[in-house]
């Protein structure tokens, strides 16, 4: 036998022992459309934030479009991924479009033309034959193999298992069936020697909704998640990108968003707030009026730009010779000229109240709220122009009752800042007890979310109100919250005096004066409290001090204490 004819064998044996230790024969004839399935197979690759790499894998594209699917794990952590195609065509993955963490399986979207492999219709029974395509840019690898169990779930779809070892390097590669059409992604089992696959169209059917920005598993993923085609869902999408603080993730919800309705105005008016919220307000301006230009409901274009507009100045405080008050009114009323709507009513006497024509606005709430169903709303608003009037305390009172008593139960949430202003109209006509009962709603409807500069108002009330223990707890809330205001400390020093409580006032005057030591009030308050305690040249220094510093309770103070 020559030595050719020996070589031939040997490897003829290597081939069958490969295919052996993988449950299958790569010599089996392989029908030409399952080879052909290696034109649609690619790698992954993931990287972290800081380009480090992440993870790599493989999957199949799904169509002509970059549309792909791939397992799950590859992507949680990773700040940006790409795929290299048979022919070493590389493409960056530009969308997540839905993942399922049970069967660790993803369908995404990368920015290129792709070779689409065709999709199986139908379940492959037991015992089927079945093909495992590897991916590789010359020579694919592909190993035949049969289905070992078939478990359905979903009524619809199946979840494989093949009696085969799993290949090295094919994470994700495709299951084929005899017509070249793709049943499943490969997975490696973790409890036994089997390899796995999860029904290729259970991937496909995998989508994104409006929460989708809730997700725990995609708000790991860096990639920004594709935009719900339902318009509903895309709007909530939208709004929860924008709530979730990933810039660069809401940047691409609102770049689908103008994409996929461009007759919508949330797109443009989204863009146009973030270009706004940048100090862009020329670009902002220009967005707003491409919307005005293409989307169906001009009314509504014009709302929101008076919206924008408005926010800018009342909210983000923007200088500007363009955008003005006045601006925001010539688009509201643009809109109102339009359609004749309450909302942009409203709006415009928001308008009206920020520009300090309060009577106007006032009869504008009014007239709102006389002509529509019960709104307390708009009696809060025409309660706020009161206020500005400098109306009788109790009048604006009034129109604050209605309001609370107008709004249902359930929404009793929105009624806290009615509530805060009418503690402060009670205080104002000297009902501190009713006013600090309203602070106390107040602080209720929020669930506690209020701060330091809260509890030091409602302080004050109670010290009018001679609801002493409770001033005294309200004020070191205020200074536990805030242990670097030394006007809080000064404030629990005099309300500790007032109720002879000297030796924990010497306390709180001395951190005030710790936290500013050029402030008067430290020391005099230390004095007194120094010698109300009998440590009367102690307390006279101190007084001294508050007095050179120009404190002019000093004098009388220090009189007093020398006899």
């Amino acid at each position: 036998m020559n030595e050719m004819k020996i070589r031939r064998i040997i490897v003829v044996a290597l081939i069958f022992m490969v295919a052996a230790a993988f449950g299958g024969s790569p010599l089996a004839a392989q029908p030409a459309a399952v080879k052909n399935v290696a034109k649609s197979v690619f790698t992954l690759t993931t990287f972290r934030a800081d380009g480090s790499l992440l993870a790599s894998s493989h999957g199949v594209f799904v169509s002509e479009t970059g549309e792909a699917v791939s397992d799950l794990k590859p992507f949680l952590g990773a700040a940006r991924a790409v795929v290299i195609d048979q022919k070493g065509r590389q493409m960056e993955v530009t969308r997540m479009q839905g993942i399922n963490e049970l069967y660790d399986v993803a369908r995404f979207l990368v920015d290129g033309k792709t070779i689409a492999a065709p999709l199986a219709t139908g379940l492959l029974a037991k015992g089927g034959k079945a093909w495992l395509v590897g991916y590789h840019p010359k020579s694919p690898e592909i190993v035949e193999t049969e289905v070992k169990e078939m478990e359905p779930f979903m009524e619809q779809y199946a979840y494989y298992i093949f009696g085969m070892n799993a290949p090295d390097n094919a994470i994700a590669c495709p299951f084929v069936n005899e017509q070249g059409e793709v049943i499943g992604l490969m997975q490696v089992s973790t409890t036994t020697f089997d390899t796995h696959a999860t029904d290729v169209r259970f991937i496909r059917s995998l989508t994104v909704g409006g929460l989708a920005a809730t997700d725990a598993n995609l708000r790991k993923i860096g990639i920004p998640t594709a935009l719900p085609t339902d318009e509903t869902q895309a709007q909530l999408a939208l709004m929860m990108a924008g709530q979730s603080g990933d810039s660069l993730k809401y940047d691409a919800a609102i770049t689908d968003f103008l994409r996929q309705f461009p007759q919508r105005v949330d797109g443009y008016e989204a863009r146009a707030r973030w270009m706004m919220t940048q100090g862009d307000l020329v670009a902002a301006d220009k967005m707003m009026n491409q919307a005005i230009d293409h989307v169906a409901n001009k009314d509504d274009a014009h709302y929101q730009f008076s919206k924008i507009v408005y926010d800018a100045l009342l909210v983000y405080g923007v200088d500007s010779q363009e955008w003005t008050l006045d601006k925001a009114q010539q688009e509201i009323m643009k809109a109102i000229q339009v359609q004749d709507l309450p909302a942009y009513h409203q709006m415009l006497g928001q308008i009206l109240f920020a520009k300090g024509e309060y009577q106007t606005a006032f009869d504008l709430f009014m007239k709102l709220h006389d002509d529509a169903a019960p709104n307390g709303e708009l009696l809060y608003q025409a309660a706020r122009c009161q206020q500005m009037m400098n109306a009788e305390p109790m009048a604006v009172v009034g129109i604050l009752d209605r309001a609370i008593e107008e709004t249902d139960t359930l929404r009793m949430m929105e009624t806290a800042p009615y509530f805060l202003l009418r503690a402060e109209m009670y205080e104002q006509a000297d009902s501190f007890r009713k006013a600090v009962f309203d602070y106390t709603r107040y602080e209720y409807l929020q669930q506690g979310r209020v701060g330091a500069p809260f509890y030091y108002i409602r302080e004050q009330a109670e010290v009018k109100g001679k609801l002493y223990q409770q001033a005294l707890t309200d004020i070191m809330r205020a200074a536990l919250l805030a242990p670097d205001e030394p006007a809080y400390f000064a404030e629990m020093a005099s309300l500790q005096l007032r109720v002879n409580m000297p030796d924990q006032a010497l306390r709180a005057a001395e951190r005030c004066i710790e936290l500013s030591p050029d402030d008067s009030d430290g020391y005099l308050l230390l004095g007194v409290a120094q010698a109300r305690m009998g440590q009367k040249e102690e307390g006279l220094s101190n007084l001294q001090k508050a007095k050179e510093l120009g404190n002019e309770q000093a004098d009388a103070l220090i009189e007093k204490y020398s006899k």
